[in-house]
């Protein structure tokens, strides 16, 4: 099966949001109020479907919920460049602070947080291999939605931060698609990094500030 065969997880984007409504809960950039994630969370989890990967990625009518991960050790942030060497085409070169992927279902899991977890330790244990960690927490601080770029479109983020011991280690798996880097804040907002920032990178990195997470 090709990987736009895979069947992933959607939600229709008037269910989710509500557009119109007396609850509409739409907004672009980075959402973390908390009652309106706990409200968008409740309506993934009641209202989620399966879709044909390659139909969802042209169908704007549907959202695809990603979890997004930041991974912290101390003060620096694990960043990854994406490579020419396969992965989607539309963010070649750009830097990505977090680490994620489609959802697939999850039969067992009990709750739609379970099924997000899930696919997330699947996801890192695809792209990273992360050693000297223990069982770091996963702490979910908002959503990420960009309409105003292609990809963001049919895409919502799920924002987690997972702090990881000083002693952690990250190397990425598929290294001629992939390059990881420790950075921190500072090298991050420093013109030649910042404006190769991927959207959601950039709306992660002013949640975490604003935030001071």
């Amino acid at each position: 099966m090709g990987k736009m065969d895979e069947q992933i997880i959607v939600v229709k984007r008037d269910l989710l949001f509500g557009a119109g409504t007396s609850h509409d809960l739409t907004f672009q950039g980075t959402e973390k109020a908390p009652e309106k994630v706990e409200a968008l969370e409740k309506r993934m989890a009641a209202r989620y479907e399966v879709m044909r990967r390659g139909d969802a990625e042209e169908n704007p009518a549907y959202k695809q919920p990603i979890p997004y991960a930041v991974l912290r050790r101390g003060t620096r942030f694990f960043t990854y460049k994406r490579l020419g060497g396969g992965g989607e085409s539309r963010l070649h070169g750009r830097i990505s602070l977090g680490v994620g992927g489609h959802m697939n279902r999850v039969d067992k899991a009990a709750t739609f947080k379970e099924v997000l977890s899930d696919n997330l330790r699947r996801e890192l244990g695809e792209e990273l291999e992360i050693r000297n960690a223990g069982q770091p927490g996963l702490r979910m601080i908002g959503l990420i939605n960009d309409d105003a770029a292609a990809v963001g479109r049919v895409h919502v983020g799920v924002l987690i931060v997972i702090d990881l011991p000083a002693s952690a280690e990250i190397t990425v798996r598929e290294r001629e698609k992939l390059e990881g880097k420790w950075m921190n804040q500072d090298e991050l907002a420093a013109p030649e990094v910042y404006e190769r920032l991927e959207s959601w990178s950039v709306y992660a990195l002013d949640a975490l500030e604003r935030r001071n997470l």
